[in-house]
This record gives structure tokens, sequence and C-alpha cells, in this order.
């Protein structure tokens, strides 16, 4: 096979995603869980038939918990990676309490990715977490070596040459 991108007429997308659903069985409690990892407060939307609890975004990526006919949560169905930001360790530490489990601790993916996690959330989904290189709460970024300006030198300054010994050679003796 080939790439698309020798298709004709083909816009480039930025972003594959531009929403996703969390399946719950219990909207109260998958929003307390959410909220608990995170620290946030998500607001939620409650319907006749369907109930939304949504992942607060200024920009880019939304998603919601959605609860109702249909929405069943599993643990081998489509794997999301949700956002850790720069402090995954934290998060990761209040899946439990919040009434999840950690299946597979911080791992690093490479320098250049960054690390994920996954983890089992109140409802019985599988997500993971991820954390981009560079964005650790604490880590140290190394900066690139710089060179050093060199110093300006006056054009009429010489060198200093060693001071001349007043000892004069003594001469070489004949055999």
């Amino acid at each position: 096979m080939g790439s698309t991108a020798s298709i004709k007429g083909l816009q480039k997308l930025k972003d594959f995603v531009t929403w996703f659903e969390i399946p719950v069985y219990n909207i109260q409690r998958a929003t307390t869980f959410y909220n608990s990892i995170y620290n946030m407060e998500m607001e939620m939307n409650v319907g006749p038939d369907h109930a939304m609890a949504y992942f607060p975004v200024d920009k880019g990526i939304g998603g919601a918990l959605v609860a109702g006919p249909g929405c069943i949560p599993n643990a081998t169905g489509t794997l999301i990676y949700l956002n850790a930001g720069s402090d995954m360790d934290s998060v990761l530490g209040r899946v439990e309490l919040a009434g999840g489990r950690v299946i597979m601790p911080r791992t690093m993916i490479s320098e250049a990715a960054g690390s994920f996690a996954l983890f089992i959330d109140s409802e019985g989904n599988r997500l993971a977490l991820h954390e981009g290189a560079g964005e650790r709460k604490g880590s140290v970024k190394v900066a690139k070596p710089r060179t050093q300006p060199k110093k300006a030198v006056a054009k009429s300054a010489k060198p200093a040459r060693p001071a001349k010994s007043k000892k004069a050679a003594a001469p070489a003796k004949k055999k």
C-alpha cells in the first residue's frame, strides 16, 4: 500500500481526534473519580436518556464522560491517552485513592516522546496517561553548551617575551 498523501485533493489534517467520550455506568462516581485525579471540576449535563460530564478545555481536543444506553465501559477497546501535563506521578498517585487502579506504572517511551502509564478507572475502562518529553515537574533541562565570546585584543598589544638572561652564554670548548 502507499501513502495517502499522494491522493490529490486530500486535505492534510492537523489532528485525527476531535472529540472523545469515555463510557461510564455511574456518571456521579465517574465524575468524582476524574475530578479527584485531575484536581478539577467537570461540568455535568444530565438529560432524560444520557448524562455527560465534560473535561474542561480552553482550546484543542475535548471530551466527556457519557452514561446511558449503549455506553458500556470496557478494558479491551480503544485506548485513549489523557494528558498528564508535567506531573504524571501526582495524577497516578490519586488513581487508587479515587477508586481506580494502576495497571502499568510510568514507562519511558523514549527521550523524545516522554512517558506513559495505564490505569483502570472507577467504571472499568482502561486508559493511558501521557507526559511529554521535558514536561516532567522538576526535570532538569540541559542547556546546550555556549561558546564563550573571544576577548577583544587590542591590535597594538604584543605577546610578552621571556626576559633574556644577563649572563653571556659560555663559549663552546674546543677539543
